[in-house]
């Protein structure tokens, strides 16, 4: 048994039972070689972070505008839906191709006008089933366009902006617009001209939102042949933070960057010399993050817990380059999924996928990230929360699931392991105040492996009844983890209509010194009756 030595009544109680009963959510009998023991100590009165409400958000990719009618599948009720059920988020717009877009403003906006109803401009089945089918071909170029690395110029209109600003209204999240970075002058200084046309058009028909300025500086050499070190952007933020201060309607705005790739050679250096320019034009610092390649990952690899370790290894860097520099700035990551390059097909848009989104959700907040913007809710690749035809996937319940069942504050909790408990991997936080009350924890919880794990509960938390949302995919095994499915307790997830989720409910457990989880699944204990005293 793990002994814990302290001071505070409340640690002792937590400290792990000995007990050799509990209560197993499914009634099987194996023995211990079958079985993978883990266990935990917490101190429900220590919160160790707040993140910001808005801690998981998404992203719409700025290569839905590559042609711009397919921005119309935002007017479609059944994404607006989907969408409204995770705020409150951010919704940021932006990726690669947002650095080669101009904005050129028309007479005319064709179908729409900024003054809308959310109920009156929903678009027409007709349309949405054309725009769909095209969209999957739309896919196939873009995708070519990325593996050569070669972007033409995206020319997009007032239209484009309507629509997200009618789509985020609507559906209760806030708006990140990023600026295009790679318009440059003669001596290499960002030309804002550009920029300036699009932000009085915003102003003038009162669209409040968010910017940034430009996508993976790191990489623009090998997209565009530009070369920028981070002292200049900075500079070039600097700019921009004047441009909006200047502005009666936006002198409030908020302003993020520098969007760098995670750290790895010179991309430390970009964000160093950002940092020393730019970190007070920014509200936050924000970077990107992959865990591997899309073109040549596993399974093996979705499933593998050191390489979800590698992710601490980079936050704890980032998070050292900006507190030398600028002590307090809150840091996020501000695009991330689990393979760049577009993602991983029959990985990255599957269950398999789950084990590194939770992980990422669970392991950021632990180490204080504050937001978390998920590549993307739609748009080109293989790592969207919703699919070609607007149905939710895997990793979309998932973080269904987040919104609804975990709060804001980040509790103390000791992950202790009998056997094989690298691949058992537990985040405990307050309970959603929404949808519980004060002193209800949530435990976040993921086996990695093919064999049934038991969790060996504290007893401040044994004492609790517990609800339980578990997800597993549609078929059992490995084999399904494939699956583009997904069940929880038992129950396959889909949605009733384009407007209606299906039944979101929890099995609720009386309280008990085990937890078990099945074979490759996720799942969240909200332990009611914890009367945790971090969360009151």
């Amino acid at each position: 048994m793990e002994r814990v030595a302290s001071s505070h009544l409340l640690l002792l109680l937590c400290i792990l039972g000995s007990g050799s009963g509990g209560f197993l959510l499914r009634d099987q009998n194996q023995n211990s070689s079958q079985v993978l023991e883990a266990a935990m100590i917490a101190d429900l009165s220590a919160v160790l972070h707040r993140v910001d409400p808005r801690f998981l958000s998404v992203t719409i990719d700025a290569s839905l505008a590559a042609e711009e009618k397919f921005m119309s599948l935002l007017s479609s009720p059944k994404i607006r839906t989907l969408a409204k059920a995770l705020n409150p988020a951010f919704l940021r717009f932006g990726g690669t191709r947002q650095d080669f877009m101009v904005f050129t403003p028309q007479k005319y906006q064709p179908g729409f006008t900024s003054e809308h109803s959310c109920d009156k401009t929903e678009l027409p089945l007709s349309l949405e089933h054309r725009l769909k089918t095209e969209w999957m071909k739309q896919r196939v170029i873009l995708r070519n366009e990325d593996l050569q690395s070669e972007y033409r110029r995206v020319k997009f209109t007032e239209y484009t902006v309507d629509l997200l600003h009618a789509f985020t209204n609507c559906s209760g999240l806030d708006l990140v617009f990023g600026l295009n970075a790679l318009l440059r002058t003669a001596d290499n200084t960002w030309n804002s001209s550009n920029a300036r046309l699009l932000l009085q058009y915003c102003e003038a028909q009162q669209y409040r939102m968010s910017w940034e300025l430009g996508n993976e500086p790191n990489s623009y050499e090998k997209k565009a042949g530009i070369r920028l070190n981070g002292y200049q952007l900075g500079e070039d933020f600097t700019v921009l933070r004047k441009i909006l201060s200047d502005s009666r309607f936006y002198r409030d705005a908020r302003l993020y960057g520098p969007d760098v790739g995670q750290p790895r050679d010179h991309r430390t250096n970009i964000l160093r010399g950002f940092l020393q320019s730019g970190a007070g034009a920014v509200d936050a610092c924000t970077w990107h993050h992959y865990y591997v390649n899309g073109r040549d990952t596993s399974l093996e690899d979705f499933l593998n817990p050191d390489i979800l370790d590698t992710l601490a290894v980079k936050i704890e860097e980032v998070l050292k380059e900006v507190n030398q520099v600028s002590p307090g700035k809150p840091v996020w990551l501000g695009e991330t999924s689990s393979a760049y390059g577009g993602g991983a097909p029959g990985l990255s848009d599957t269950f398999a996928a789950g084990f590194m989104w939770l992980d990422k959700l669970g392991l950021a907040a632990s180490l204080g990230l504050e937001v978390v913007m998920r590549q993307v809710l739609i748009g080109a690749g293989s790592y969207h929360l919703i699919d070609d035809n607007l149905d939710p996937l895997p990793d979309y319940w998932l973080s269904l699931l987040y919104k609804r069942l975990v709060g804001q504050e980040v509790l103390k909790m000791t992950q202790t392991g009998l056997s094989g408990s690298k691949r058992v991997r537990l985040y405990l936080h307050c309970a959603n105040k929404k949808s519980y009350r004060n002193g209800a924890a949530t435990l976040m919880s993921m086996n990695l492996s093919y064999k049934t794990a038991r969790i060996s509960l504290p007893k401040c938390l044994s004492s609790s009844t517990v609800e339980a949302f578990v997800l597993e995919p549609e078929q059992p095994g490995e084999e399904g983890l494939n699956s583009r499915s997904v069940k929880l307790n038992g129950k396959v997830l889909k949605m009733v209509d384009d407007k209606t989720f299906p039944d979101l409910d929890g099995s609720r457990l009386p309280p008990a010194e085990h937890l078990q989880l099945p074979a490759y699944s996720l799942a969240f204990f909200v332990f009611t009756d914890a009367e945790a005293e971090g969360c009151v």
